[in-house]
């Protein structure tokens, strides 16, 4: 780790705490404005000073150096910032480039180290994990237009940030398809004769519904009969809704529930070992959390996109703005892996098969519900 990383852990204790000090100074909610300067006139610098809007050549590897700065959950076993680090090592292995991580103790400390890093202007690119860290890029980046900056998994609109997302529609329409294909292929003794599953959402909002909207589609693509039931628990902290919800589906005879509901998800799966249905993950992969009830997971790769993100920097073609990852980029798949629930090999092929078509084009997958 550089001598900037080592000295922003020598001032980080002092710069909290005056941080703490003047919070009752700042301005509340959603403001992304810098003390001092307007911002009118910050908008005006970004632009003034924006990156990649010329070509740049391509960098050897071994010169590229890159931050990666993780939510305040840190890393631990299989998380969203593991995924984003796994994205980074590969990077290095392929292409020599060297990094420094580091893990926020709270939200706050995010801007600090948002602003060490670009300050020192030692780093190619900066690395931000998560919606959590939105406030702090705008001002950030704001400040620094000649620093580049990757967002994973949430969006900032300014063109020295290239902001990463998925098309969740697309891994869930797979999900959807499996499901649908399982059921037919009746691989599990949980799984019954009927035509009805079932999707938890944690709540109801354009990004949700993706999910919602794809694993409904691919099911339907499968089986044009099929009834997908559809409810939300509310927010991502609530498994015991959820898990009503999943009895209240069960009940009605849905024997594969998929959800994207953060921790709420968790009471989705004690649903599944109690009253036996097969459930379907979502965004890491869980199968190996309940494998005997738990089919697949769909993922968001964020390893792909902080892969591709350092990719841009070694190959000179960085463009600020929104990137989304779909099934042709690694940005979201189905796995199986980890899972007790046999999937057999034609059931895997007819998949091969769709998501050759939806990246082909020759299948449409939906962004709504209809």
């Amino acid at each position: 780790m550089r001598k900037t990383m080592k000295r922003w852990m020598a001032v980080t204790a002092a710069a909290v705490l005056a941080g703490s000090m003047m919070a009752g100074c700042g301005s509340s909610g959603g403001s992304t404005s810098g003390s001092g300067t307007s911002a009118a006139a910050q908008a005006e610098a970004a632009e003034a000073g924006a990156v990649g809007e010329a070509a740049e050549a391509p960098k050897n590897g071994a010169d590229v150096h890159v931050g990666i700065i993780f939510t305040e959950a840190g890393l631990s076993g299989n998380s969203f910032n593991d995924l984003a680090l796994d994205g980074v090592k590969r990077a290095a292995e392929d292409y020599g480039i060297t990094f420094d991580q580091v893990e926020p103790k709270s939200v706050s400390d995010e801007e600090i180290i948002q602003d060490e890093m670009a300050s020192t202007g030692e780093y190619d690119l900066i690395i931000c994990v998560g919606a959590e860290q939105v406030d702090a890029l705008n001002n950030v980046a704001t400040t620094y237009p000649e620093q580049k900056f990757a967002l994973l998994d949430a969006e900032v609109d300014l063109p020295n940030v290239a902001s990463y997302s998925c098309k969740e529609q697309e891994g869930s329409f797979l999900a959807g398809a499996l499901a649908a294909l399982a059921k037919e292929g009746q691989i599990d003794e949980k799984l019954n004769d009927g035509n009805t599953i079932g999707f938890i959402g944690g709540v109801d909002n354009p990004l949700i519904n993706r999910f919602a909207a794809g694993y409904k589609a691919g099911a339907q693509y499968v089986n044009p009969d099929m009834n997908v039931l559809i409810d939300y628990a509310g927010g991502f902290s609530d498994p015991t809704t959820a898990k009503t919800i999943a009895n209240t589906f069960a009940e009605k005879g849905a024997d594969v529930i998929f959800h994207a509901a953060g921790a709420s998800g968790m009471g989705m799966f004690q649903a599944a070992e109690e009253k036996g249905f097969v459930a379907i993950g979502v965004n890491l992969n869980q199968n190996s959390l309940a494998p005997d009830y738990i089919m697949a997971s769909m993922l968001k790769r964020l390893d792909s996109s902080a892969y591709h993100a350092i990719t841009t920097i070694v190959e000179g073609t960085y463009e600020g703005g929104k990137q989304v990852l779909g099934l042709a980029d690694g940005g979201v798949d189905v796995v199986v892996e980890e899972s007790n629930i046999q999937i057999s090999e034609d059931i895997l092929a007819k998949i091969e098969e769709i998501r050759a078509g939806i990246i082909a084009g020759e299948i449409e997958v939906p962004l709504e519900l209809n």
